[in-house]
Parts: C-alpha cells; sequence; structure tokens
C-alpha cells in the first residue's frame, strides 16, 4: 500500500537543528581535546576539562530493529552507565547498507 505521506517523519527544519546539534558536539570534544593537548604541552590541565572530556563517547553502531541502538559495553563501562540510566543521544548517519 501506498501512501501520501511516505516522505521523512520529521520536518526538514527539525532535521537541520539535529544535524547542526550532532555538529557542536563534535566541535565542543574537538575543543576540548586541543585544549587538552595545549595543556600537556604549557604543563598543566584543569581538572573542569578533564572532567568534562571523561563524560563523552564517540562509537559507531547499528541500528536494530525497532530503531534501537545499543552502547557497547567499553562505554558502558567507562562512563558508569547501567540500565534505566538516561543518557543523551546525538545521531548522525555515517553509512546506509540498502538500494533504494
Amino acid at each position: 500500500m501506498s501512501d501520501k505521506n511516505d516522505g521523512p517523519i520529521w520536518p526538514p527544519e527539525m532535521l537541520k537543528m539535529f544535524a547542526e546539534t550532532g555538529e557542536q558536539a563534535v566541535e565542543k570534544q574537538q575543543e576540548l581535546f586541543k585544549q587538552m593537548l595545549g595543556a600537556n604541552l604549557s604543563g598543566g590541565m584543569d581538572m573542569n576539562q578533564l572532567g568534562a572530556m571523561s563524560q563523552t563517547a564517540t562509537f559507531k553502531t547499528r541500528v536494530q530493529s525497532g530503531g534501537r541502538i545499543s552502547i557497547p559495553d567499553a562505554e558502558r563501562e567507562t562512563l558508569d552507565i547501567e540500565e534505566g540510566d538516561i543518557v543523551q543521544a546525538v545521531v548522525l548517519p555515517v553509512k546506509r547498507n540498502r538500494e533504494e
């Protein structure tokens, strides 16, 4: 069956907002990493910067049935994430394995 609403579920403005949010998250991670490297070269690092850096993870995962994604064991252990915890995810499509 074909329906007139076969288009995207999300409006283009919202998709753009999600993409911008993801880009901002990546930029923040890059800034923290640069600050960390700069601090190592200059002899010290602010503990707040180190704390913020230790509370993030970047990884790739496959979308499962029902739109589910999994956080890898290593990231869950490192960030002390347990079942029932609430986390924030920024999703950026990397590769699509489908024929259109």
